[in-house]
């Protein structure tokens, strides 16, 4: 079993690998792969989508990988955002125009679910699939959520794969609202208050 000590923050050197092990590991996942069914557009688009949702967290030194990058999680501090502008880019050039304004409902629709107050927010976690089951999630989710329950301050996500629930819910996260649009897979959004 991995243990804690393998954890380590994901610096400039390795962002690449970190980012590409995200992408292996939503490859399968339902809302990417509707925003994206074609495989050569979801691997032209989908780095471009985790840096601009996550990639603030190498900045701020709250990118965790995994021994040998097989797992990575990807967390904004408190009052850090998304790259908005390049997430909008990005979805004007890859999408199919017919899920087009159900992407921007979906989008409108979590940036609401968002609590209001100061919050963790984990945009991106994920597997190789090859690491899958070994414990690499659970490593990574009890390794942040130490620092949310240390400064008292809830944390937030939404599931993009509805069999990812009973994980995030085994790590203290409730089901908070239900986001869906026109033809997308469903999108759940989850809280946790500190411990």
């Amino acid at each position: 079993m991995p243990a804690e000590s393998d954890i380590k923050c994901a610096n400039a050197n390795i962002r690449t690998s970190t980012v590409w092990t995200i992408v292996l590991g939503f490859a399968a996942d339902p809302l990417m792969r509707w925003s994206w069914p074609d495989a050569g557009q979801y691997l032209r688009s989908m780095p471009r989508f985790v840096n601009a949702s996550g990639g603030p967290a190498f900045e701020h030194g709250t990118a965790y990988v995994t021994e040998g990058i097989r797992a990575a999680a990807l967390w904004l501090p408190p009052g850090v955002q998304q790259d908005e502008s390049a997430l909008d880019e990005i979805m004007a050039l890859s999408l199919n125009p017919a899920i087009t304004e159900d992407m921007a409902l979906l989008r409108q629709e979590m940036a609401e679910h968002h609590p209001s107050e100061p919050h963790w927010y984990l945009p991106l976690i994920a597997a190789d699939p090859n690491w899958v089951g070994q414990g690499l999630g659970t490593l990574l989710m009890k390794y942040a959520l130490q620092r949310c329950d240390e400064q008292g301050i809830t944390a937030y996500l939404e599931s993009s794969n509805p069999d990812h629930i009973p994980f995030y819910q085994s790590h203290g996260f409730e089901v908070i609202g239900k986001i869906q649009h026109g033809s997308s897979p469903p999108l759940t959004p989850m809280l946790r208050a500190a411990k």
